[in-house]
């Protein structure tokens, strides 16, 4: 007779007790375990801790003896065809499933932040770019388009979306993140994670939480962040994410805060995310993260401590590979410092996702057949249309003296010249496969067509004559600067690419472990854009970056500016495209542009003594706000209505008109921000509640109206309980957080008493758009 928990009609639940029911301590124990297929050979490390202990990692044999709980990274970890990646997975899974007593084959997860991170793989722009676009329908698309490709691989999950919200850009893993706000943030790694769990991969929100706002935005630092930061911006995110984005996993965080890492913090991992947010998926460590207890946090003596702190704390899986939740957890608890209920506890948690999976049925080979038979293409047109799309979304226009667009009927001499004119890794971020795992990999291509900048506007430009001087990300030779110079003076318009190339480690001026001390352009390249600017050619710079960088002293003397965050493979020809007046720029900054390098952080979301004022010489006001963008058009906004009042626990609606005054068609993202004059905590000048993106016509225009739930406007009391206090709500709608890109301003009041939201409140602003 069958077992009950291989009916795959039983409840979950049911099938998942009776299968624990007849599992030893160990097979239990091997559910929370991982293994990592690293090849050998001198490879630079693609994880923080390759080596941090000098210790041989457990082969796949000895791991998987009492069952495997996860594989890691079969796919990202060395080019491999899919085909090839079809075949290795399958040779593992035969050996997890043909090693433990019930066959169960291991949770295969892979890295998906600019696309499924694997060889041949289309890459898409980093999150930052998404930020940009402000467009959360086409997020979506592009997550379910990734998982949907990752399923046909028999990948089941997917270490994305980063939901960190921006607190200093000079942290390398600016890049990864979204933005700068809770909402933009929340929204858009909310669709992410809708589009990969309906394409029927676990959706992984990381890192929970503080990790961006480690100390000095230094990578893996203790992050310097009270508890209504904390409880406002920090983690609301991942509220939404988690009710709407039904996202079934969760990686903690590296850090520590206040003393406490995040991977053994059981108020943070149990008490917040299980017992208050209602998070019943799993918790997965960041790789390393429970052996970082014991050898950088130094909170545990060894590896079963670290276990112990881990499991206590409700950390569920260990990642990459099994040190601490193997033998030396079983340890623990036949030694009685740990409750067997606690293995019991996230072995129910793994087991329930493998059953949701079909891992406990008897076919689970099926995906892996389907995937032989009919070998996936990672990088179909429809992926590259999809990445087109949201990289020519998220290029912003920052500024713009009547060069731009280019006149591209006519002959014109153009110089390119800096570090990223023709360098098509300069186009992609630090989670890409090209960059993440390729570069060690040198005599392997990257799989993929990307097209550098030289080679899109030569495409874009057929009858320019364009002359390129290139040069290295940190520029350091004299001789770069002297052929950009002369190729500025030779032409009559300059275009000069700055920015990153993203890496690891140090290994590039972006990305995980590429943290920096102040928002330089990285190298010699001011030094470049002041040497070009002198020649008096009008002059384009074009950023393509990690990072907002400092621009002021060059963008008031350039024709133009435009930001493009990391866009892609298809990036190249969506920033040509901007050039060229082709592509109306419609993206808006997700971040603050800085004016000085050493100017700190600042933004709509500083409190009020937290902006300039006369009691400081320090001025953090940003040289371009966030929600900042211009297009080839113009528009005018009128007609605010704002509800006088509502209850509580009411809503109030706003209401605008934007019209394009322009005579070409053009995209307003139009943007709702909220104020708090008066409450009993220190609120935000300004936070971002809503948004539009509107595409008009000239002459058109339509009536945008948002539905402002009182919910929306609470926040963390004295009391560090969520309130609703009543009291007057300033409303400003406009094209960016700038008070003079805010031309219709109004207020409402809240009536009635202080109320508590709860669990159920509500968490966005609906917006509908009607055009007039």
């Amino acid at each position: 007779m069958t077992e009950a928990w291989r009916h795959p009609r039983l409840p979950v639940e049911d099938r998942v007790a009776d299968l624990l029911a007849r599992m030893t301590l160990e097979e239990k124990a091997g559910q929370l375990a991982s293994f990592w297929a690293v090849p050998e050979g001198p490879n630079a490390p693609v994880a923080p801790s390759d080596e941090d202990t000098g210790e041989e990692p457990p082969g796949l044999d000895e791991l998987a003896k009492h069952g495997l709980g996860q594989l890691t990274r079969v796919f990202g970890t060395v080019p491999l065809s899919p085909a090839d990646g079809v075949a290795r997975l399958r040779d593992l899974q035969e050996r997890v499933a043909g090693a433990g007593r019930f066959g169960l084959p291991a949770i295969a997860h892979e890295e998906c932040l600019t696309g499924l991170m694997a060889w041949q793989a289309t890459v898409f722009p980093t999150p930052l770019a998404w930020g940009a676009s402000f467009d959360e329908g086409l997020v979506e698309e592009m997550a379910a388009a990734v998982g949907a490709s990752m399923r046909r691989l028999g990948v089941h999950q997917g270490l994305a979306p980063v939901l960190d919200v921006v607190r200093d850009p000079r942290w390398g893993r600016t890049e990864e993140c979204i933005g700068a706000d809770p909402c933009l943030v929340g929204v858009l790694g909310t669709a992410y994670a809708r589009g990969l769990e309906g394409a029927g991969i676990v959706a992984t929100l990381k890192h929970f939480a503080g990790y961006s706002s480690s100390r000095n935005a230094r990578n893996m630092a203790p992050a310097a962040v009270g508890p209504r930061e904390f409880a406002d911006i920090i983690v609301e995110p991942f509220v939404l994410a988690l009710r709407e984005g039904h996202a079934r996993a969760v990686m903690h965080s590296y850090t520590d805060t206040d003393g406490i890492p995040a991977a053994a913090d059981e108020r943070l991992l149990t008490g917040l995310l299980r017992e208050e947010l209602g998070f019943t998926g799993l918790v997965v460590a960041d790789y390393y993260g429970i052996s970082f207890l014991e050898t950088r946090h130094r909170v545990a003596g060894s590896r079963g401590e670290a276990a112990a702190a881990a499991l206590h704390a409700g950390l569920d899986v260990e990642l990459p590979t099994a040190r601490c939740y193997g033998e030396p957890l079983v340890t623990q608890v036949r030694d009685g410092a740990v409750p067997e209920e606690l293995i019991d506890r996230s072995a129910a948690r793994v087991l329930t996702l493998k059953a949701e999976l079909g891992l406990l049925d008897e076919d689970w080979r099926k995906e892996l057949d389907e995937a032989e038979a009919v070998p996936a293409l990672l990088d179909p047109p429809e992926h590259r249309d999809l990445a087109r799309r949201l990289a020519e979304e998220s290029i912003v226009l920052l500024a713009n003296v009547g060069t731009l667009p280019l006149a591209t009927g006519q002959a014109a001499r153009i110089a390119l010249a800096g570090p990223l004119a023709d360098d098509p890794l300069g186009m992609t971020g630090c989670y890409s496969f090209p960059n993440h795992v390729g570069a060690q990999h040198p005599d392997v291509p990257p799989g993929v067509a990307i097209a550098s900048l030289a080679d899109a506007l030569r495409t874009e430009l057929p009858s320019a004559s364009i002359e390129v001087a290139p040069a290295d990300v940190p520029v350091t030779r004299d001789s770069d600067i002297a052929a950009a110079v002369a190729a500025a003076r030779r032409s009559e318009i300059c275009v000069l690419a700055l920015g990153d190339r993203a890496g690891l480690f140090g290994r590039g001026t972006s990305g995980e472990g590429c943290d920096v001390a102040s928002l330089a352009l990285p190298g010699r390249q001011r030094e470049l854009a002041e040497a070009v600017l002198g020649t008096g050619t009008p002059t384009v710079i074009v950023v393509v970056s990690g990072r907002p960088y400092a621009l002021g002293g060059l963008a008031e003397r350039a024709a133009a500016v435009v930001q493009a965050f990391f866009p892609g493979q298809e990036g190249g020809a969506a920033i040509a495209g901007v050039l060229s007046g082709r592509v109306d720029p419609s993206g808006r900054l997700p971040v603050d542009v800085p004016r000085g390098a050493d100017d700190p952080p600042g933004g709509h979301l500083r409190s009020r003594l937290d902006g300039p004022h006369e009691w400081s010489t320090v001025d953090s006001t940003p040289l371009y706000p966030f929600g900042h963008g211009l297009t080839w058009t113009r528009f005018s906004y009128a007609g605010l209505h704002v509800d006088p009042a509502a209850p509580t626990d009411g809503a109030v609606h706003v209401a605008a008109t934007v019209t394009n005054t322009g005579e070409r068609a053009g995209t307003e993202v139009v943007q709702l921000y909220l104020s708090d004059p008066v409450a009993s905590v220190v609120r935000p000048a300004r936070r971002l509640a809503g948004w539009a993106r509107v595409t008009l016509g000239p002459g058109g225009s339509a009536r945008v109206e948002f539905t402002v739930h009182a919910d929306c406007v609470s926040f963390t009391g004295p009391g560090l309980r969520r309130i609703v206090e009543p009291g007057v709500i300033e409303v400003a709608v406009g094209a960016s957080s700038a008070d003079g890109d805010l031309p219709l301003r109004g207020s409402f009041t809240l009536e009635g008493p202080v109320r508590e939201p709860g669990a159920n409140r509500v968490l966005t602003v609906p917006v509908h758009v009607s055009e007039l």
